[in-house]
């Protein structure tokens, strides 16, 4: 709702679990929404697989669609609300989970969101977050609603939430958390206005990012796919080839499911297999259990070199073509709704701050500051108007910004690149001084604005 910034249909927002369905939505030219059945045998759209969730599912499926300028770069997946205490115990009639699984694999991005003052994450979140594995990389948390609460609050359930989902998500790496107050109201709060304007930001330039990628991550998830089959492949054959032809293949079928473990280590020595490219013994035991061992292929040498071929050689040009492609197309943004509310004018994120403050004001930002930089400047024995290098040094070391910034703070302030600073250049480099210790970054190139009047002519001819 927040990015898209209208409602669209069959649309609920509560605070209690208000929408127990999944809905797509997607660009369409007329506003309306599709039931999950006739979803499903749309050839269009790509949901087919879906059916054999069965009509439990598929009766709280559905597909939502609106002429929305965001919906043309990107679709979102809405999953309903998860449950907790004893509302877990009445089913939802389908496998939640694995429906979540097969969203996960072929979405680009996940956002798990939590409110700042509900963290608990309940036996369901739990087992929809495992449900994600294998997909870490695709996953984001927004921790929404972080402006009821104050900065020490907010400290503390930010520390909480990362211990809770340090116990869920079996990762090394700390999951990136974006905290903010995703809806267009007043915030309650205004300490960490900066924070949510900045964590918005990085969340929009995220989310933004998609499309450009896209064509790599199927190209990323076509190879791993080719890498799961042929570890699958080698171990139907081994299992095929253990089995006896005529006479105790029950219990031979029994005695190898149980050894799946040690089966998996064999086969990692014999082919030089990764164990991350294994699937999940206790998954891959239960899939098993239902299968008949006879009627496995024994393993076809040819087809396996094909993939060993694709994965070493055409891949490689398939990488070049589509990184040719990218280069020759422009860049494709999302845009529309709310992302477009921060891109341009005086409330685009930054504007007026940092390097950009006096952007658009006729008098030199600098001036205003310039009498107490000028007396630094004359305690500093200035000679023919202009302090050495050497001076100049001395003063700015004082600020403990290490070399490599003062480095490229005195590149930007010695405008005529004579190895001195006059007066203008020296209050020039205090006020990048200060705008890098108020945490902003310093501009690669010296703006037009920052540039001091009697350097104005000169630089700019020079340029």
């Amino acid at each position: 709702r927040y990015l898209l910034e209208q409602d669209f249909p069959g649309m609920r927002i509560g605070p209690e679990p208000t929408t127990d369905s999944f809905i797509a939505v997607m660009y369409g030219e007329t506003e309306g929404n599709v039931p999950g059945n006739a979803l499903v045998v749309d050839p269009k759209k790509p949901f087919r697989k879906l059916g054999r969730f069965g009509n439990a599912f598929l009766n709280r499926f559905m597909c939502s669609q609106l002429p929305n300028e965001v919906l043309k770069s990107i679709s979102i997946i809405d999953s309903p609300g998860i449950l907790s205490g004893e509302k877990q115990r009445i089913s939802r009639g389908y496998d939640f989970c694995q429906v979540l699984q097969w969203f996960a694999e072929r979405v680009d991005r996940i956002i798990l969101l939590f409110d700042a003052h509900k963290l608990d994450i309940s036996d369901e979140f739990s087992e929809a977050i495992k449900s994600f594995r294998g997909q870490d990389d695709k996953i984001r948390v927004v921790l929404n609603k972080a402006d009821q609460v104050d900065t020490q609050q907010l400290m503390r359930v930010y520390g909480a939430l990362m211990w809770s989902l340090g116990k869920v998500i079996d990762t090394p790496e700390v999951l990136r958390v974006y905290i903010g107050s995703f809806w267009a109201h007043p915030l309650r709060n205004t300490d960490n206005r900066r924070l949510f304007e900045a964590e918005a930001q990085d969340l929009f330039k995220d989310i933004q990012s998609l499309p450009q990628k896209a064509a790599v991550r199927k190209l990323n998830d076509l190879i791993k796919r080719a890498r799961l089959a042929k570890v699958h492949a080698y171990i139907i054959s081994y299992l095929k080839k253990e089995m006896p032809s005529v006479f105790g293949k029950e219990n031979k079928k029994k005695e190898l499911i149980n050894k799946l473990p040690e089966i998996y280590i064999q086969l990692q020595r014999e082919y030089h297999i990764s164990a991350g490219d294994f699937p999940e013994v206790k998954k891959m035991q239960e899939l098993l259990e239902n299968c008949d061992f006879t009627k496995f292929h024994s393993l076809k040498p040819k087809l396996i070199e094909a993939v060993d071929n694709m994965l070493a050689n055409k891949i490689a040009s398939l990488m070049n073509l589509i990184s040719q492609e990218e280069s020759n197309m422009p860049t494709e943004m999302v845009h529309g709704g709310a992302f477009d509310g921060t891109m341009a004018g005086p409330f685009g994120h930054g504007y007026g701050e940092g390097a950009k403050e006096g952007a658009d004001e006729e008098e030199w930002v600098v001036a205003k500051d310039k009498p107490a930089y000028d007396e630094i400047f004359y305690t500093l024995s200035p000679i023919n108007g202009k302090i050495s290098g050497i001076s100049a040094k001395k003063e700015m070391v004082t600020s403990k910004l290490p070399n490599s910034v003062l480095g490229k703070i005195w590149k930007l302030a010695d405008c005529d690149g004579d190895g001195m600073l006059d007066d203008e250049e020296f209050a020039l480099a205090k006020h990048l001084i200060k705008i890098k210790l108020d945490g902003y970054e310093l501009p690669g190139t010296l703006p037009s604005h920052l540039v001091p009047p009697s350097h104005r002519k000169p630089f700019q001819t020079a340029e």
